[in-house]
């Protein structure tokens, strides 16, 4: 059979005529889709996440970066990216001219206005900023500034396609530590043996310092703290400490509590009741007023001991943990006088059909049950459709392996129960994973590879990665310039 062959051009016109080109639809359905149109703020000016993600994956000409002020700039690590308050970036490492290397925030704004418009100066959370970067330089102010227009690696639109592509919003390979290569290498099994030694560790710093403070205030009051800072979450954390250190004096009721007079004690020292009494709203029971009954009643007795609300965070906390809602949980707890001794129950109780993690929620849950708060998010806020749980098996667990656990651990080891210790650490080992956050999904990325959360297998895997974070990462820079980490895993005979 006679075989000729036809030009690659005029086969792929051929081809094109009888198939469609499926590739042709999609570049267009993207274009118009995803960040090429849909995230554009305007003709001429990008959008910040664009250039927050050309910032995040250096698509600049590195070689050509000069402040605004005309001095060199070298960009030795772009930092980590901060979903949360604060700067846009943490941890750079950046280097001018003239000047050695130095650890840094960064922030990203389209204009130099931007820093005193979204009132960047005087907010504490912005001090460890040295760089501003921006669209363009129109007038910089006290701080260096980085103008990206004229030094991006790719024309505008060609960067706002990218945005909306997997590279664009991933974790970049650059950014990985050193340790990441050989933790990749480890089986499944070898990394959890690794995360779990690593988390005794942790659960047994956690375990002295509550014996610290035991020696101090007696065992009952160092749980009761570590109860009410797990409530604080980390925006809240002293506040609810501080509260937890007022006990005594505000549960000064003998016998059995009303945990309505304790919700309006702890509410009003913490500074959490309004200032004017709130209208009442159907459903409400006439609640808020009720506390106000208790509390004006009380609080001269309590003026040496009040707290300015100014102490509280209330932003990015969700609804359900917001300090009104976590501290009347609290009182009920403490009205429950029996708590820390069913706790030490739950610790002894042998094997049954109920997991420990679900066995002390609902221990928790049954100390907590309130019928305003169950239905209400805040004081003021409107009687929701359908009741809420005042705690969630997320936060038990956080209570569990942050308090409950290391704080009848130490007990354990100071009475010398071997058997209960070695149990109390298999629960510790076996508990359920709690909710994943940003240290943990940066720790994963840097040191696991983009590892999904699945990867840590329970809560003591959790715990372990933070350890190293804290005991290897906190210590070095986002170089990891002089981190032992990598070394010793490499020699670990795990």
């Amino acid at each position: 059979m006679h075989q000729f062959r036809l030009p690659g051009r005029v086969v792929l016109e051929i081809l094109g005529e009888v198939f469609p080109q499926p590739s042709s639809f999609h570049v267009e359905w993207r274009n118009r889709g995803t960040a090429g149109q849909a995230l554009r703020e305007s003709d001429e000016i990008p959008p910040e996440r664009l250039l927050q993600v050309v910032w995040y994956h250096q698509r600049l000409r590195r070689g050509e970066l000069r402040t605004h002020d005309g001095r060199a700039l070298r960009v030795l690590h772009p930092g980590f990216w901060n979903r949360e308050a604060g700067p846009d970036f943490r941890a750079a490492v950046i280097q001018f001219e003239g000047e050695a290397p130095q650890t840094t925030d960064i922030e990203i704004d389209l204009h130099s206005a931007g820093w005193r418009a979204h009132k960047h100066e005087g907010n504490p959370n912005f001090v460890g900023v040295a760089l501003h970067v921006v669209w363009r330089a129109e007038r910089p102010i006290a701080l260096p500034t980085l103008a990206l227009e004229p030094v991006l690696d790719a024309p505008l639109s060609e960067l706002e396609r990218w945005l909306g592509s997997e590279t664009a919003g991933s974790f970049p390979l650059e950014l990985f530590g050193q340790c990441c290569a050989p933790l990749r290498g480890f089986d499944p099994e070898r990394l959890t043996k690794l995360l779990q030694e690593a988390a005794l560790v942790r659960f047994q710093s956690k375990a002295a310092q509550f014996q610290a403070r035991a020696r101090e205030a007696g065992w009952e009051q160092a749980l009761w703290e570590g109860l009410f800072r797990a409530l604080g979450y980390k925006h809240n954390v002293w506040p609810m400490q501080r509260l937890a250190e007022l006990r005594a004096q505000l549960d000064r009721d003998k016998g059995s509590p009303d945990p309505l007079a304790l919700q309006a004690r702890l509410l009003g020292v913490a500074g959490l009741l309004p200032d004017q009494l709130p209208g009442t709203r159907a459903g409400t029971d006439n609640y808020p007023r009720r506390l106000w009954d208790i509390w004006w009643r009380e609080r001269d007795s309590c003026a040496e001991v009040l707290m300015p609300r100014s102490l509280w965070r209330f932003s990015g906390i969700r609804p359900a943990n917001h300090p009104q809602r976590r501290v009347a949980l609290a009182a009920h707890w403490l009205a429950a006088r029996s708590l820390p001794a069913r706790l030490e129950k739950w610790a002894v109780a042998g094997a049954s059909e109920i997991s420990p993690a679900h066995s002390l929620l609902e221990l928790f849950q049954a100390a907590g049950a309130d019928e305003f708060w169950s239905w209400h998010w805040t004081l003021r806020s409107k009687r929701l459709s359908k009741p809420q749980s005042l705690l969630g098996a997320t936060r038990v667990t956080e209570l569990a392996v942050n308090v409950v656990l290391p704080w009848l651990w130490i007990r354990a080891v100071e009475g010398k129960n071997d058997a209960l210790r070695l149990e109390l650490e298999q629960r510790f080992l076996a508990w359920p994973s709690a909710e994943d956050n940003a240290v943990l999904r940066l720790a994963r990325q840097r040191l696991l590879g983009r590892a999904p959360a699945r990867v840590l297998r329970g809560a003591a895997a959790q715990q372990g990665l933070l350890q190293v974070v804290r005991d290897f990462c906190q210590h070095s820079n986002s170089l990891c310039a002089d981190c032992r980490f990598p070394a010793l895993v490499r020699q670990w005979p795990g």
